[in-house]
């Protein structure tokens, strides 16, 4: 029950920091938290936890607030802004696997703790990188583009739940079906019967999380925030 009543709260603290983002940072700080979100993600979905009786996996509540992110920049700012963002998620995952690889190629010195846990922790990155680089593109720029779809036929104010959660369930199916084809298929995860434990769980819990940010995604959408600052190039006046 610990894991409940926590996780309920960890949910509240990441879509609190997500507004907050917004709020203080407007447009750079959903870029930002698209950036942040994508590491941080792909780092917690390495832990595995029970919750009502249901293994799976971390990660779930900072990957559902990066759909959110692109459909709050898709809903202000266009599709470009939506999709420019998505393709800096995958930048950001894609240089902190290889950095981190790097750094776990240097040989450690002798009072050295840190090589041992960062290499059960990153030594992980590169299957699951592989596994959420795939996923996230192809579902995230998915998602772009049914919003905008969508928003077609359900273009009012009021029918943003409509975009969101259409877009978001669909998309992260497709997400969650490629992230644990690719990194947790082998005997080594318990073999099918845990497999499809954790795709059936993650997807039920990115479900609900998309249903339970709609409420944050209509509060963030009215916010007022800092305007988008023009780059011209020239140090800022004083």
């Amino acid at each position: 029950m610990f894991n409940f009543t926590w996780g309920v709260f960890f949910v509240l603290v990441n879509f609190a920091f997500f507004l907050l983002c917004f709020k203080f940072f407007g447009k750079k700080g959903l870029y930002a938290w698209v950036g942040v979100a994508t590491v941080l993600a792909n780092i917690q979905v390495t832990k595995t936890i029970e919750m009502l009786g249901i293994t799976m996996t971390l990660g779930n509540a900072m990957y559902v607030s990066i759909y959110m992110t692109t459909d709050l920049l898709n809903e202000r700012y266009g599709v470009k802004a939506a999709r420019r963002a998505v393709w800096f998620g995958f930048f950001m995952l894609v240089m902190t696997t290889v950095i981190m690889q790097m750094v776990l190629g240097f040989e450690p010195s002798a009072v050295d703790f840190a090589q041992g846990p960062m290499s059960e922790l990153f030594g992980l990155l590169p299957r699951l990188a592989l596994g959420s680089l795939t996923a996230y593109l192809v579902s995230q720029l998915l998602d772009v583009y049914l919003y905008a779809r969508i928003r077609r036929r359900f273009a009012s104010a009021n029918q943003l739940w409509i975009r969101n959660n259409g877009s978001g369930m669909i998309s992260s199916f497709i997400d969650t079906l490629i992230f644990c084809a690719i990194a947790f298929t082998g005997p080594e995860y318990g073999g099918f019967s845990i497999w499809i434990q954790l795709f059936l769980s993650t997807y039920i819990f990115k479900f609900i999380l998309t249903a339970a940010g709609t409420p944050v995604l209509y509060w963030a959408r009215g916010m007022k925030v800092p305007a988008v600052e023009a780059d011209s190039g020239l140090p800022p006046s004083r």
